[in-house]
């Protein structure tokens, strides 16, 4: 197979026709034909979207055949849903509209830094008032205003313990982030002064910038992984904090990509990915290897339904690398084991973010992810459960997002398109190649001996 392309598929009430068996029966051919509750995105054999099925030319399927299918699968999907009503728990996270997950990015880049308690704390207040804006008509003031007072107290009261847990040659910068984030421009204190006067935009702006500055100060104190990685990946390279990568991705039909914000067209655009390896350090310490070589340079681009996808699987490379998900609320991510979303369990870095970027599932198993192939999820509320949770949420790992810039050129993205090329422009400090990472790692580790 000279290339093995990955695709989106989606939950829905639609299922394809019956398909003849491949031929050789591989393995692929007989997992796409298995029910399954999640598909997603892996290396293989391009498949099908949900929104406009593609049904294989034959003269057992007719017209009257489709109607009757879809006749059936209607029924089936009501079936599905009134199980659903009686099966789950009534605050069932797929289902409820209240859920904890990050709707940008930034957000979920900020929470998924590990740092001190009261600078959390602190974080939290302020995300807090960011909701209490989006309340029509009347806000509440006087909650806003309660959640600063309450930012500053915990700033005043805890500044030694916070600027302690910094190393002794990033207190300096430490110091002045802090002042800033009490007197400022968009510090504590403006925020106070704009919750006065009411005045919701500028207020905007400085919520903003004094999370940013919070952000600041957390990297700070999270020089490294706070956790201790599995006996068996210690020779596998890891990012042990956050990079960037930057792509830059070219028009394969010549075209231009236009600028959302207004501006003269340009023929190549600019996609910037944070890379976070405090939730993924070894999927996003592969990717950053893998950048550094040169491995993107001049892949072609693939648009599915809701992904852009790096058709850059080429082969076994050698080495597989696990699935990798950290659950929220816990201190180190799980290996090889998705997460269950319906009992609650969710991912620090959730896919349910459009500009999210992932690894596709290996082709031998979901235990595990393609070492070389990822892709960019584009998501969108109307593929998703009720509560706006995407169905494949903690089943890939996660670990980077788009930038805002990033994502104005992701939805301009068609097939055909190249990635130019990519380059590692912050953070090749925190990438750790071991000696044996220069050789291919284990192929499973799974299959290694038992320690005792």
């Amino acid at each position: 197979m000279a290339s093995r392309v990955v695709t989106t598929v989606l939950a829905g009430a639609l299922p394809a026709p019956p398909r003849a068996p491949a031929a050789g029966g591989s393995k692929f051919a007989a997992w796409t034909n298995r029910p399954s509750r999640h598909r997603g995105i892996r290396c293989g054999v391009a498949r099908t979207s949900r929104s406009r099925p593609h049904y294989p030319s034959s003269a057992a399927w007719t017209a009257e055949d489709g109607v009757l299918e879809q006749l059936k699968s209607a029924v089936a999907a009501l079936a599905i849903i009134a199980q659903i009503s009686v099966a789950l728990p009534a605050n069932a996270i797929l289902y409820s509209p209240d859920t904890n997950v990050p709707r940008t990015g930034e957000l979920a880049l900020r929470r998924a830094i590990p740092a001190n308690p009261s600078m959390k704390t602190i974080q939290e207040s302020l995300e807090d008032i960011s909701y209490l804006l989006r309340i029509p008509q009347r806000k509440p003031y006087g909650s806003m205003e309660g959640d600063v007072k309450k930012a500053m107290k915990i700033a005043l009261d805890n500044k030694e313990a916070m600027l302690g847990s910094m190393p002794a040659e990033l207190k300096e910068k430490g110091s002045e982030l802090y002042t800033s984030l009490l007197e400022g421009k968009g510090g504590l204190q403006s925020l106070l002064n704009y919750i006065k006067d009411k005045d919701n935009d500028r207020l905007s702006v400085a919520l903003a910038s004094s999370l940013d500055t919070i952000a600041e100060l957390e990297l700070l104190q999270a020089p490294g992984l706070s956790f201790l990685l599995p006996k068996q990946y210690l020779d596998y390279p890891r990012l042990t904090g956050r990079g960037v990568v930057e792509f830059t991705v070219e028009k394969g039909d010549g075209s231009t990509f236009v600028p959302t914000a207004g501006g003269e067209p340009k023929s190549v655009g600019t996609i910037q990915v944070v890379v976070d390896g405090y939730s993924a350090p070894l999927t996003a310490g592969n990717f950053a290897k893998l950048v550094l070589e040169g491995a993107y340079d001049g892949v072609t681009l693939k648009s599915a339904n809701q992904a852009v996808i790096a058709d850059s699987e080429s082969g076994k490379k050698g080495y597989t690398i696990p699935l990798e998900v950290m659950p929220a609320g816990q201190f180190e991510p799980l290996y090889r084991s998705p997460l269950s979303i319906q009992d609650g369990e969710l991912p620090v870095l959730p896919m349910s973010v459009y500009g999210s970027v992932a690894m596709a599932h290996s082709e031998d198993s979901e235990e595990y992810s393609s070492p070389t192939q990822f892709f960019f999820y584009l998501y969108d509320k109307r593929n998703s459960g009720l509560g706006g949770i995407s169905f494949d949420e903690g089943q890939f790992s996660v670990f980077g997002y788009a930038t805002s810039d990033g994502r104005d050129v992701l939805s301009q993205i068609k097939t055909g398109d190249k990635i130019r090329s990519a380059k590692l422009v912050k953070g090749r400090e925190r990438l750790v190649l071991p000696a044996a990472a220069s050789a291919p790692a284990p192929e499973d580790p799974a299959l290694a001996p038992a320690e005792s």
